[in-house]
């Protein structure tokens, strides 16, 4: 476990799954937890401030309430795709990238993890669109590029490739402001909304990766690589995409397995 004695850590989506599991360990590190969620937390944090994700005037106000320098932004929150797709690419995408970016000159030494997905391996085939919504200057310029382009297929795999490519696009550009930046990309996960994913990727697909590998990942298998990456023991891993789900990309991406429907 890395040593977080006296760092400050901000975290979205303390409330449940990755995210709770993630504060839970940063705090028994030693760190202090500043929590962003729209709900309470589910553990005690050093300060909780609501925040609706979907709204950038929401974000603002709770990015005013934070006071003073911070070692590391952690986007753990996140909406399945049963939402409606301008709020999941909302929360899921811009969200990310306007609280990470208002927050950047406060983070100077230290380090952003974003939370993606496995589910947005598809990347590569639709690297220029990504590209495209990315050279939006803001967030409502973001919404309006989702609408006017809304991607074929499920809104949550599409916000997935969006904050997997903006974390490895922004590592040499936030490195010269002294700041990592690298995404996790987890397979399924045993949290609350799981059954989410089901409906909206299938179950039986579900179940197939839970058969290739054995089990569904904890959200404590998940928080300890995102804690990993937080820590200086990762000090040379900036703009990296890393998935976490016992092997299955590794098997699609060299063709062992086709690639799913999802």
């Amino acid at each position: 476990m890395s040593d977080f004695k006296g760092k400050r850590i901000i975290v979205t989506g303390t409330a449940s799954g990755i995210g709770a599991a993630t504060t839970d360990l940063l705090i028994n590190s030693g760190a202090e937890v500043y929590s962003l969620d729209r709900r309470d937390p589910a553990v005690e944090v050093t300060r909780h401030i609501k925040v609706d994700l979907a709204d950038e005037s929401s974000i603002d106000a709770a990015v005013a309430q934070l006071d003073g320098n911070f070692d590391g932004l952690l986007n753990v929150a996140g909406i399945p795709g049963t939402a409606p797709g301008d709020v999941v690419f909302a929360v899921n995408a811009l969200a990310v990238r306007h609280l990470t970016e208002s927050l950047l000159d406060r983070l100077s030494g230290g380090t952003v993890v974003i939370v993606s997905s496995s589910a947005g391996f598809g990347w590569p085939d639709r690297l220029d669109a990504i590209k495209d919504v990315l050279a939006t200057d803001t967030f409502e310029e973001g919404r309006r590029w989702f609408a006017e382009h809304t991607p074929e297929g499920n809104a949550y795999n599409f916000s997935k490739e969006v904050t997997t490519v903006y974390a490895m696009m922004m590592g040499i550009g936030l490195a010269a402001q002294g700041v990592r930046i690298n995404a996790v990309l987890p397979g399924p996960v045993e949290t609350p909304i799981l059954g989410d994913f089901e409906e909206t990727m299938g179950k039986e697909t579900l179940d197939g990766v839970k058969d290739l590998v054995g089990r569904h990942a904890t959200p404590e298998d998940i928080a300890e690589v995102i804690a990993f990456l937080a820590s200086e023991s990762a000090g040379w891993i900036n703009g990296q995409a890393i998935a976490v789900d016992g092997g299955v990309t590794g098997a699609l991406v060299t063709g062992l397995f086709p690639r799913p429907e999802i």
